[in-house]
């Protein structure tokens, strides 16, 4: 099946997109429907059984013949498992947004040795940078991890996390990678194998079109023999705990059912549909947003050849009043995101992510192109 008719082929269930930002995204009817099914019992085949289905298919997502832990929890609560299983000494984190900020945050808090690498926002962390600044730290020391930041959402900037990690391993191959994807994960390819990561997590409410509460993590037999070094896990997001409660298709503490089964549901949907198609479709929607950006005179922030297929972050060249903006938006039935923290007012971002779909997009460029038309002298 093409891209094309890819979109087509859930039209008629589908109803009109009204969430363009970057997640929450709207969920299919038929996912949201998956969550009012009876009540089970957790530790019980039935379970078992959603869940080994579940983690399968997330592994085949993740292109992984590791393991995938499945958890009520943000993408956040997994930056932190990662800190807490991978690291007992000393952590490199690459700040170069608001989320790779908050994994160095959450370092902190952990109570690692964790230190800063500042990059310019609105670019990419490149294979050099992270070279250059791991040699100087080995200098003094082994390094437990780098942190980075796959799809950075606040900026909409993607980073090459391969050439990433082969810088790494030329340098420290026992340094784990540990790499935020909560924005690209099921908009664009990551073989967790291939690549060698260690730890790539993720969660349900962005490009995978979940309600929000679980979050998912490929783990590599490399973290979790580093796990067993580490002393501080804590219970919650202890790997060696989650991995034998895996191994048995289940889950230490009780789990999210009812999200569970909507995951289920929009795992049949996106193999329906096609991994392949399902990257092509988010490649498509990015570039037609970046294209309408610059003819339109706006600027897109992030920089050139490290642009996000799942979140375009344009540049509010024209000056425009973002929130008087998404007020005549909203009356149409659809929203942005303002820009996120120092770009609030500055930029405005397009999620183009999940189930958007080719006619969902040009709905909404529609729109835009009608307020600039109408509203372009209003002026923030």
């Amino acid at each position: 099946m093409d891209g094309q008719a890819a979109s087509r082929s859930h039209t008629g269930t589908k109803p009109p997109q009204r969430l363009f930002i970057p997640g929450p995204t709207d969920v299919l009817p038929e996912v949201l429907e998956a969550q009012v099914a009876p009540m089970i019992g957790h530790r019980t085949p039935e379970f078992e059984a959603l869940f080994a289905r579940c983690e399968a298919r997330l592994r085949r997502i993740f292109e992984t013949e590791q393991r995938v832990f499945i958890l009520a929890s943000s993408g956040s609560g997994l930056q932190e498992a990662a800190i807490r299983n991978g690291v007992g000494g000393r952590v490199l984190n690459f700040v170069n947004g608001a989320f790779s900020q908050r994994w160095h945050q959450v370092s902190v808090g952990c109570g690692k040795e964790a230190i800063r690498v500042d990059l310019p926002w609105c670019t990419a962390v490149k294979p050099e940078q992270v070279a250059q600044a791991l040699e100087e730290a080995l200098a003094d020391g082994p390094v437990d991890a780098i942190t980075v930041v796959h799809n950075e959402t606040s900026t909409g900037v993607i980073s090459p996390v391969e050439a990433i990690v082969q810088a790494v391993r030329a340098l420290s191959p026992e340094t784990l990678v540990l790499v935020d994807a909560v924005s690209s994960f099921g908009g664009t390819r990551i073989p967790f194998d291939a690549w060698d990561l260690d730890v790539c997590l993720t969660s349900s409410q962005k490009a995978m079109a979940v309600p929000p509460g679980l979050a998912f993590a490929a783990v590599s037999d490399r973290a979790m023999a580093r796990a067993e070094r580490v002393q501080g896990r804590g219970w919650y997001f202890d790997f060696l705990l989650l991995e034998r409660y895996r191994q048995r298709n289940t889950t230490p503490a009780t789990p999210a059912l009812s999200l569970m089964r909507a995951l289920s549901q929009q795992l049949d949907h996106i193999f329906q549909e096609g991994l392949d198609n399902r990257y092509a479709r988010h490649r498509r929607l990015a570039e037609r947003s970046q294209a309408w950006a610059l003819s339109r005179g706006l600027g897109l922030m992030a920089e050139e050849g490290y642009r996000s297929p799942t979140v375009t972050t344009v540049e509010n060249t024209l000056g425009l009043d973002i929130g008087h903006m998404n007020r005549f938006l909203q009356e149409r039935g659809m929203q942005v995101a303002n820009g996120y923290g120092p770009y609030r007012g500055k930029a405005f971002r397009i999620g183009h992510m999940g189930e958007v779909l080719d006619q969902d997009l040009e709905r909404l460029l529609d729109a835009l192109d009608e307020y600039l038309q109408q509203h372009g002298e209003v002026r923030s």
